[in-house]
């Protein structure tokens, strides 16, 4: 059975469900969202089974699949749901607002905000990311990824040409060093063993005072870009 791919968000991300999903109600679209996302999140995509998230969504398994072709597509389609959420985050803030450096802390607040708001989806986004998932790899790293690269090599590239930091550094390295801050940050307010991590490195009362956290990761970047 063919998949329908469904254009969708800023990117021209695609969406891997059959046409037949689009035109259930919300309240049931929504429903099955929610415990695929729920499932995915808590026991990861391999241990996850279609047959259970279909009945816990109170749908027959006959209907899952007149909707999605397999629990793959299923899968994609939450990972898409998690990226329109990261995606909207971002582009919630105005890089014309201030200079770069209140851009970046401005991410910091927002990478922290999409963690506890969002933890199933952190969870999805930290699972797509261990090589347990590497099938999927190839492509979601390109639709995850060019979400952030392009944001940081803009606000990076605009922060060069007004001298506000090194115009000889590369700032596709240096999008590369700011993004793996924002994710471990990220990942340490979702991630059991990323939280006690943070605690080892910058002490036990951290994970609790994280203006002290955003102003020191600040004050590196700050440095690192001058």
């Amino acid at each position: 059975m063919n998949t329908t791919l469904h254009t969708n968000g800023i990117t021209g991300r695609t969406r891997y469900h059959k046409s037949t999903f689009d035109k259930i109600s919300e309240e049931r679209k929504k429903r099955i969202i929610a415990v695929a996302t729920s499932e995915f999140a808590t026991n990861g995509y391999n241990a996850s089974n279609i047959n259970t998230i279909a009945k816990k969504a109170e749908i027959s398994i006959g209907s899952m699949y007149s909707y999605f072709a397999s629990k793959e597509d299923l899968f994609l389609t939450i990972v898409d749901e998690c990226f329109g959420v990261l995606e909207s985050v971002l582009y919630s803030i105005d890089t014309e607002e201030g200079d770069i450096f209140y851009t970046l802390e401005k991410l910091l607040r927002a990478s922290r905000h999409y963690a506890i708001k969002y933890p199933e989806f952190n969870q999805i986004y930290l699972d797509v990311t261990t090589q347990a998932l590497s099938k999927f790899s190839s492509r979601l790293s390109h639709k995850l990824e060019d979400i952030t690269a392009n944001f940081y090599m803009d606000i990076l590239e605009s922060a060069q040409e007004s001298n506000l930091i090194d115009k000889n550094m590369n700032y596709n390295v240096a999008s590369f060093c700011i993004d793996n801050l924002i994710i471990m940050f990220q990942f340490s307010y979702t991630s059991d063993y990323y939280r006690e991590r943070m605690k080892i490195f910058t002490g036990y009362d951290t994970i609790d005072n994280e203006e002290m956290v955003i102003n020191e990761i600040l004050k590196f970047m700050k440095k690192a870009l001058i």
